[in-house]
Order: structure tokens, then sequence, then C-alpha cells
């Protein structure tokens, strides 16, 4: 056994176990979850019998969002497996319905001139299932930045947890706001025209926007002052970003064309287009995070 030591920590293979155990009972209460939040959505029948691709996009986000809590959940530093095991259930549930809501938010305020749901479901539309599950992702990365730092208590914990949530998703509808501002198209007459171009690129500013408030939920806590104004000025930062890099990726990536005569003006919109000006905002979001 000694031997063994020298080259496995057992002790410490156990509770990765035990904690990828956690992740995969959280995946199965995060799809009873779904199915109790969301009654009038039939699962099974959406992912075999109808092939809906614009559900399996969005559904895969949730869980991808899932997991993305799950991991700021487990990081830091650890208090014995059986605490961290209720630590990550705690905020592993939580977590959830915050995605729910996070979701609803969307459709009242991000994107109120059609429903989300009904879109992806009755329509299938492509680009409405990116921007859910956009949404989802973006929604973890907020609440990972929250879980990454140290609380005093597990109350505290669970309070900045929702605060800050509560205050990245104030600032994420701001910055879609603005964002559909300067955008020379419409973006809720595109994507319910089923322009999934269109969608990848909203998408992609989503995520984008995200990361940037994520970067600033992460830093050391000191008061909420100090954290509300480090947030709303990454958030600008982010804002500042996007048609910065809308001007970059038109002049390095594609010169002489225009991204948007490429998701707007074809009578087939470029989706390949749309992945590109998606990629350059979230590429420049995360250098922003790993140098700011």
């Amino acid at each position: 056994m000694d031997t063994i030591n020298q080259y496995i920590n057992l002790n410490s293979l156990v509770h990765s176990i035990g904690y990828l155990a956690m992740a995969f009972v959280l995946f199965y209460a995060g799809k009873i979850l779904y199915s109790i939040l969301n009654p009038k959505i039939d699962i099974t029948k959406e992912l075999v019998e109808k092939d809906n691709l614009a559900f399996i996009i969005s559904y895969v986000g949730y869980f991808s969002a899932l997991v993305v809590i799950i991991i700021g959940a487990i990081s830091g530093e650890s208090y014995g497996f059986l605490e961290d095991a209720k630590l990550i259930g705690i905020y592993g549930v939580l977590g959830m319905f915050l995605l729910q809501i996070g979701a609803v938010i969307a459709n009242k305020l991000i994107l109120p001139s059609f429903s989300i749901k009904k879109e992806i479901i009755e329509d299938k539309n492509e680009g409405t299932g990116v921007i859910e599950a956009a949404v989802y992702l973006s929604n973890s990365f907020l609440l990972y930045g929250a879980l990454v730092g140290e609380s005093n208590s597990l109350w505290e914990g669970i309070t900045t947890f929702l605060v800050y949530w509560l205050f990245g998703n104030i600032m994420l509808v701001l910055s879609t706001k603005v964002f559909s501002a300067w955008i020379s198209y419409n973006i809720h007459d595109e994507i319910e025209k089923d322009n999934v171009a269109a969608g990848v690129v909203f998408a992609g500013a989503i995520i984008a926007i995200g990361i940037v408030i994520m970067n600033a939920l992460m830093d050391p806590f000191q008061d909420w002052i100090t954290a509300a104004i480090d947030v709303a000025l990454y958030t600008l930062l982010g804002m500042l970003l996007l048609p910065v890099m809308r001007f970059l990726t038109d002049a390095i990536l594609l010169p002489g064309r225009k991204l948007t005569d490429e998701i707007i003006n074809q009578e087939k919109p470029n989706i390949g287009a749309g992945l590109i000006e998606a990629f350059a905002y979230i590429g420049a979001a995360t250098l922003i995070l790993w140098t700011f």
C-alpha cells in the first residue's frame, strides 16, 4: 500500500471519483428540474422523434452551463469531502434554477418580441436555439465568477452568488440592448425570419459579454460598491470591444467584403460569416480574461 501511495494519492482519487459521481447526480437532477419547469416540452419527442436541432442546441447549452457551475463549485479551497459535496449540491441545484430564470429574463428583456420557446419548439428556429444556449452559458460564467471567490460562511457565499448573478444579468441585458442599437440590422426581425447566421452573431456577443463580466466577478471581493464599479467598467469595456472587433474582423479576416452583406443581404444567409464574427467577439473577450 505504501508503494502505491508513492505514485497515487488514493484519498484524492476516491474524492475525485466522488465529485464525478456528484456531477452525474446533478446532471440527472438538472434533467428532472428542466422537465418540471418546462412541462410543455416533451424532451424525448424533441430529441428523437422530431430531430429538433434548435432544441438540441439549447438543451446542450443548458447542460454545458451546468458543467461550468459544477467546476466553479469544485474549484477553490477544499473543506473536506462531505462539506465539499454539500456545497456542490447546494450551488449546483441553485445554479439550475438561476439558469432557467436567466432564460426567462432573456425572453422578456433581451428578445421580447417573440417567445423563445415557441420559436425553438414549434418553429425549430435554430438561430433562437443558439441564442438560448448562449444565454445559459453566459449565465453560468456569471455564476462561476461568483463561486471562485472565498466566503466566510455558507450564507455569505449564497448571498454573493445570487447578487453577482443578478447584477451580472442587468449588465448583460444592458449590453445586448447597446449591441442591438448599433448593429446595422434588426436582430429580432432576422432571428424571427430563421436567419441562423444572425442568431450565431448575437449568441457570440452574449457569450463574449458574459466572459468579460465574469472576469470582473472573479476579482477578490472587497465591498459591494467596489464590486459594482468593477463590473460596470468591465461591461463598458465589453460594449466598446464589440464594434471594434466587428471593424477589425471586416478589415483583417474578410478584406474587401462586409460581414453584414454575408449575414443579411443574401438569399441564404452565410452561417460561416456569422461564426467568424461570433469567434471575433468571443476570442477578444477571452484575451481580455487572460490579460486584465
